[in-house]
């Protein structure tokens, strides 16, 4: 069994000083980066046996960038009842303190999409948070697993009433409006024609959507049209 001690020698192996000094240029505030890259985390995640990825999770540090990173990996990869899976996620939501954990976090939760339901109603906490990265941990579960029809009139308006002035909250709102547009153009062009947001978040959403390789030059020009002065 690998105790924690040994993950972390593993992770001093792994880090990079090179990559270090790039990663922590990508997230500024961040101190205590090693330089791991997150395919060689991931490969260690998939190596731990299940007996060492409970205690881990049960024990692990948060010191260094790439532990907490770690812990998210092997959460979002934990074969668990849904139930258990939401009750790991609500104990790792509060050591996420950046985009990247955040957003690499949200990306491995699939199970999200098959558990839409019961995801929905335990993001609804974090989306009226006035902490920056659980609101962003709601927002970025929100563009990652419920911009479909059956929910893209909700997630609209609960994007207009998000209010905070923290960069990575506005960024992510912007984020998901633009993938909205994306996905599905006809009710969000009716939703951006009267939103609320404010105007940098706005102004984000649209440029966002301009540089979509996904949208056609004549809509770009529209949309161009339409940012707030």
């Amino acid at each position: 069994m690998m105790e924690t001690a040994a993950i972390r020698e593993k992770l001093l192996e792994l880090a990079e000083p090179e990559y270090q000094r790039f990663a922590s240029s990508l997230i500024p505030g961040v101190s205590n980066l090693l330089g791991v890259r997150i395919p060689e985390l991931r490969k260690l995640a998939k190596r731990m046996a299940e007996e060492d990825r409970r205690a881990y999770l049960r024990h692990a540090s948060a010191e260094y960038f790439e532990e907490v990173m770690l812990q998210g990996i092997l959460i979002a990869n934990e074969k668990a009842d849904p139930a258990e899976k939401l009750e790991l996620i609500a104990s790792f939501v509060p050591k996420i303190d950046n985009w990247s954990v955040c957003d690499t976090f949200c990306a491995g939760l699939k199970f999200a999409k098959s558990n839409q339901t019961l995801v929905w109603d335990f993001l609804q906490p974090y989306l009226q948070s006035q902490h920056e990265y659980e609101i962003r941990f709601g927002v970025v579960m929100l563009l990652n697993y419920y911009i479909d029809e059956a929910y893209i009139d909700r997630v609209l308006r609960i994007l207009d009433r998000i209010r905070h002035e923290a960069y990575y909250v506005r960024m992510a709102v912007a984020w998901a409006l633009s993938m909205c547009y994306v996905h599905l153009p006809e009710p969000t062009m009716v939703y951006l024609q009267n939103s609320t947001v404010d105007d940098f978040t706005y102004n984000k959403a649209l440029q966002k959507i301009i540089e979509s390789t996904r949208v056609n030059s004549e809509t770009k020009q529209l949309i161009r049209s339409m940012k707030r002065k």
